[in-house]
């Protein structure tokens, strides 16, 4: 018979959330968690099931003077009182639970002034952060938007400390990708084990990395066409405009359906895990 590996749920816990979860977030006290919809973000003790305490609720009363929803949230990694959630208005809110028990009032707001020259009709869906991440000291979070990853100081609130330009070559696709709804993906990013390095996922089924001492980055493919076991991945380029050179792939000829949303990278190790569509890879670097 072939080994069939079966999950079974531990424990349920229900009855707490109206919209989608699109976060969960285990504290460093390990005995709590929390959870995130659009518009609530709840606390659970791992021990209790059936009822959870509501520490963030941006619902309005009139649901039509709604303007931002929730988009990710995590604890800091060492203090379990701290935590920081991101909205679809491209603010990351960082909450103390021992000032209230309600964190309705942020103890700080990171926001980056958006530059009038740069305005679009697409900037506000461009600007909306789909993922945030402390890094393992707690010092840095890392925030992903539709064409940037950003780095934030905790200590300086008014401009990341890190800018890096996921694919943006896509700036002038904008309006296409509106029209096939790809505007609206929302790619998830994450750290090495040693924080020198940041890892998200793009389109074409490719991947970015950037090494945060050196400020180099590459883009790898992860797909079964050119990925046989323990062959080494070359980096791949897209190209503008102009002439292509033939290793190169042009921007009018990438695939929109193909996209890497998911990475994880191992807690100590240079090993990743990254999900295309309905494939999961698994990588390593060179082993001697």
């Amino acid at each position: 018979m072939d080994l069939m590996v079966e999950a079974t749920p531990r424990r349920v816990f229900s009855n707490a959330h109206t919209y989608h979860i699109n976060s969960i977030s285990v504290n460093s006290d390990y005995e709590t968690y929390m959870s995130a919809d659009d518009l609530r973000i709840n606390l659970w003790n791992l021990e209790i099931t059936n009822r959870s305490f509501n520490i963030v609720d941006i619902k309005p009363t009139n649901m039509e003077e709604l303007t931002e929803v929730i988009t990710a949230a995590e604890f800091h990694p060492h203090h379990c009182n701290t935590f920081v959630y991101s909205s679809s208005k491209g603010t990351i809110r960082l909450c103390d639970m021992r000032s209230s028990a309600l964190c309705d009032k942020h103890s700080k707001l990171f926001e980056e002034p958006e530059d009038p020259s740069n305005r679009s009709f697409f900037s506000e869906i461009i600007s909306s952060i789909s993922d945030v991440k402390f890094n393992h000291s707690g010092r840095y979070i890392m925030t992903r938007d539709y064409l940037t990853v950003k780095v934030w100081d905790l200590n300086m609130e008014n401009r990341p400390i890190e800018t890096y330009q996921v694919h943006d070559y896509l700036r002038s696709k904008l309006c296409s990708l509106y029209e096939n709804d790809c505007i609206f993906d929302k790619f998830e990013c994450v750290w090495n084990g040693s924080d020198s390095v940041i890892m998200t996922g793009s389109y074409n089924n490719f991947f970015r990395m950037f090494d945060r001492n050196t400020k180099r980055d590459v883009t790898l493919e992860a797909s079964r066409e050119n990925s046989k076991p323990r062959a080494i991945l070359k980096p791949r380029k897209v190209c503008v405009g102009g002439k292509r050179r033939k290793d190169e792939i042009s921007v009018d000829s990438l695939d929109f359906s193909k996209k890497i949303l998911h990475t994880a990278w191992h807690p100590s190790e240079n090993i990743i895990a990254v999900a295309a569509t309905n494939n999961l890879y698994i990588f390593q670097d060179k082993v001697n």
